[in-house]
């Protein structure tokens, strides 16, 4: 890369400006190579050596790269870390291009072609390498159209497509149950459609015309009409089209799996906003990872697939009661059978991805694995069915699922008999065609292997010939086949009359050819590439078969995800003592010995038991006020039943002794402080955002738990607010709510709203010591017992105590005057350093009494108790100072 103008700067300069912001991955020979700023950035990401090539206009090029047989390694780095990748690959081959000069009328050095295959992009990867195998990579795409957005989601790893419609606010709340590695939208997004998520990847607007998406959703699954997969409006058109042109952008072209969409119908999930998912920690941690998450506590999956319909299923939980029931049927089932329940756990547990297997294969990155997973997964799904079919008395769910396990006969039987037992990842060398399976392929097979025999016998006669020992016949990509001997043998394969045709001279060794070498040699090659070419002719026949069965095949890769999701279920419940939950219609929740899922998971690691509570919420009981101190499991006792809700409707058993669950249609979460401060939002900003929200978006059938509203502003304001939030929640919304304080004075709400009804958290004191409880009671707390929640953290005594002389005379004014507040008159500026200095007097006090007491006066002179009087005196001034 000596200069600007050279064929192969011009060549990289017009590949980096089709590449615009992706990080130039430029395959030299065996190697990707980035170069300028792209060599810098991916450097710094990868933690590798940042050198130079050459010069462009007088400077050195920044230069660094990475070998083609481990990219992967480093393009799931740069795309963790942000990046989008162009690929740029050769597209013909030297000779190819010496060839292509010739025929162009050039004599110079033929540069070799290079183009760009493919964009890797955090939405569009379809390699194991790549993903996690127990979570969805999903790529959206966002439409507005008028006063609505059109949102297109699908997992190109597996083809699943779904199409919805919401409100310019539901935008985010949309996206955090979807949880898009990658999110398209149209440029010149609109200001009144709202905030748009960082990173979201900006396309030309045409890109987003409904009639266009029309158009490309009709040839692609070869309908002249949708109406057999549902009513699309427009906004849900313009969002697929969005979508399958930014997929033939990074695929150059190419298209993956996309099987036929489905839509999703406001109100037939359980919903969630963005703060409700993170306060109860869905699918991720508070410290966003798997571990220490919902689905990291019940998830029992033996599959991948499983894993991520589980998560699906957590996130958009069901609001309609015959299907919650219709899963449920199906977990109890297995979770009374326990034999049968293993036996599909022992099946499962050998299954492949199938459904990634054939993103793969529809993608044109299939290998030979990819077709044996396919293999065995619809083998072994053929199987199950044969198992199920034979049991009285299927579940309504399984008898769905049971058709769709069957029906791959011819193409397991073919697949069986052309592939070897372990097909490898790649099918450049061959051997993944089984024995048997053509005629012609063995024989050439039989010639390459009789060559290579051939070839041994060679290699013993020369020796016998020459008489050295130490000769052989190698083979390298290069050379091909050559003999080799040492260097000081090497005169006596020079003569003249020899037979042996000098090749190459090595520090060591010297290397010939022979003619009947070369024709064995021409022999073998002649074979082993008839050889290559037969089965990859038989692959491309193969995945042939495979795409044309692609969505019974995608219908069955889900069925074995249900199926797995379902004794996930039951084996958790039979686990953990869970119980078969009770659905009904009405607005009842009644959890008797209910739990927190996690939180008893992690205390039983420790060997400690969980406290369980009942919660029954009825139209007569729905506002529960539940005050208690710190650490004494409000908290935990509000998202405990807010998750009960969830599995229930998620369709699991329930972490209980038994639980009656009326339909849910939004979940709302106010518990625990948090701040926005790239927003401008402080934590208490945050808090009144989310309380809007749920006084604004909750309805009758609703869910509310809410904690400790108002307290991040001061005590007058913070009261007032939860005074008139509770009211609001009684009066206007009057859904099912836990709503957890420590102002006292909101038991006064118990007069006036008759559905609210007063709890707290047990605690007591002995010995001067907080022993927590952890049990709900009926009735106020008598008090918050803060001071001694301050002393179990460790505050310092002086302050514990000032704390509690001012507690004191609030409660003395507030008792007189019946007046929050009431007596702070009483509490000046530097009465604190008073008390202070006071406590400091008392501890001089207690010192001096203590020499004095110490002090034997019959055993000291008259001069001795002078002595020691004046170092008592200098000892008292000392600390008066």
């Amino acid at each position: 890369m000596a200069g600007g103008s050279t064929p192969m700067m011009q060549q990289y300069f017009a590949l980096k400006e089709q590449a615009g912001d992706c990080l130039l991955f430029y395959r030299m020979g065996d190697f990707f190579e980035l170069f300028f700023e792209d060599a810098k950035k991916a450097a710094g990401v990868l933690d590798i050596a940042l050198t130079s090539r050459g010069e462009n206009d007088g400077e050195p090029v920044p230069m660094c790269g990475v070998p083609v047989h481990s990219a992967d390694s480093y393009l799931a780095r740069l795309i963790r870390a942000g990046c989008r990748v162009a690929i740029a690959e050769q597209v013909e081959t030297p000779a190819e291009a010496k060839e292509r000069a010739r025929s162009e009328g050039r004599a110079s050095k033929a540069l070799v072609r290079r183009d760009i295959v493919r964009f890797v992009t955090a939405g569009t990867l379809t390699e194991d390498t790549l993903l996690e195998s127990r979570r969805a990579n999903v790529l959206a795409a966002l439409a507005p159209l008028r006063d609505e957005v059109g949102i297109a989601a699908i997992d190109i790893s597996t083809g699943e497509m779904a199409l919805e419609c919401v409100a310019p606010e539901g935008i985010a709340a949309a996206l955090s149950r979807i949880g898009p590695a990658e999110v398209v939208v149209p440029e010149s997004w609109p200001e009144d459609m709202g905030t748009l998520p960082e990173g979201s990847i900006e396309r030309p607007r045409t890109a987003f015309a409904s009639d266009e998406g029309e158009a490309k959703l009709k040839a692609i699954h070869g309908v002249a009409t949708l109406d057999a997969f549902g009513d699309f409006g427009r906004a849900h058109l313009a969002a697929a089209g969005g979508l399958i042109a930014y997929l033939e952008h990074v695929g150059r072209g190419d298209l993956p799996l996309i099987l036929p969409p489905r839509i999703r119908e406001a109100g037939g999930h359980l919903a969630m906003d963005e703060a409700t998912r993170s306060s109860l920690e869905v699918t991720l941690s508070a410290s966003g990872t798997r571990k220490g998450s919902l689905i990291d506590c019940i998830d029992r999956c033996l599959t991948g697939a499983g894993a991520r319909m589980l998560a699906e299923d957590l996130s958009a939980p069901l609001a309609d009661a015959g299907a919650i029931r219709e899963r449920l049927e199906a977990v109890g089932w297995l979770y009374d059978d326990a034999l049968l329940r293993e036996d599909l756990r022992r099946a499962l547990r050998a299954l492949p991805d199938v459904g990634r297997a054939l993103g793969r294969i529809v993608a044109g990155r299939g290998s030979p694995r990819d077709l044996g997973q396919l293999r065995d997964g619809l083998g072994e799904a053929r199987m199950l069915h044969e198992t199920l079919q034979r049991i009285e008395g299927l579940p309504a769910l399984c008898q769905r699922l049971l058709p769709l396990l069957a029906g791959h006969g011819a193409l397991v039987e073919l697949l069986t008999r052309s592939l070897v037992p372990a097909p490898p990842t790649e099918r450049g060398s061959g051997g993944y065609i089984a024995e048997g399976y053509d005629a012609a392929l063995d024989e050439l097979r039989t010639i390459a292997k009789n060559g290579r025999r051939a070839v041994a016998a060679l290699e013993a006669k020369y020796r016998d010939e020459t008489g050295i020992a130490t000769l052989k016949i190698k083979h390298n990509g290069v050379l091909g086949y050559f003999i080799e001997v040492p260097a000081r043998h090497a005169d006596k394969l020079m003569e003249a009359d020899s037979g042996f045709t000098h090749r190459q001279t090595m520090k060591d060794a010297v290397r010939f050819n022979a003619l009947a070498l070369h024709e064995e040699a021409s022999r073998i090659a002649e074979a082993g590439g008839r050889s290559l070419a037969a089965e990859e002719a038989h692959f491309e026949e193969l995945v042939g078969h495979a795409i044309a069965a692609r969505e019974a095949i995608a219908a069955t890769a889900q069925a074995l995800a249900r199926i797995d999701v379902t004794a996930g279920q039951a084996e958790r419940a039979a686990e953990g003592g869970w119980v078969l939950p009770e659905i009904r219609e009405d607005t009842t929740l009644a959890v008797i010995g209910g739990r927190h899922p996690v939180v008893e998971q992690a205390l039983a690691a420790g060997g400690e038991r969980f406290v369980a509570n009942d919660c029954t919420l009825a139209q007569q009981d729905r506002l529960w006020l539940i005050g208690g101190p710190n650490m004494g499991g409000k908290s935990t006792f509000l998202r405990q039943n807010a998750l009960i809700v969830l599995l229930a409707q998620a369709g699991g058993f329930v972490p209980a002794q038994s639980a009656r669950i009326g339909i849910v249609d939004r979940l709302f979460s106010r518990v625990g402080a948090s701040d926005n401060l790239a927003r401008g939002r402080s934590t208490f900003m945050v808090e009144m955002v989310e309380t809007a929200a749920i006084l604004s978006q909750a309805s009758d059938r609703s869910f509310v738990i809410l904690d400790e509203v108002g307290r991040g502003t001061s005590t007058y304001d913070g009261l007032a607010l939860a005074w008139a939030v509770a009211e609001s929640v009684h009066e206007t919304v009057r859904c099912r709510c836990l709503f957890a304080t420590h102002y006292h004075e909101l038991s006064r709400l118990a007069e006036t709203c008759d559905a609210l009804s007063l709890h707290h958290a047990r605690a007591r004191e002995w010995k001067g010591e907080l022993v927590l409880l952890h049990e709900l009671a009926e009735g106020p707390a008598d008090r918050s017992y803060g001071l001694a929640v301050a002393r179990l953290a460790g505050l310092p005594g002086p302050v514990i105590k000032r704390a509690k002389t001012i507690l004191d005379k609030l409660e003395k004014g507030r008792a007189e005057t019946g007046g929050l507040g009431a007596g702070l008159g009483d509490l000046p500026l530097f009465a604190a350093a008073a008390e202070a200095e006071e406590e400091q007097c008392d501890t001089l006090r207690e010192a001096l009494r203590e020499a004095l007491r110490d002090l034997d006066v019959d055993a000291l002179s008259p001069r001795e108790a002078l002595e020691k009087l004046y170092e008592l005196k200098r000892e008292a001034g000392q600390g008066a100072d």
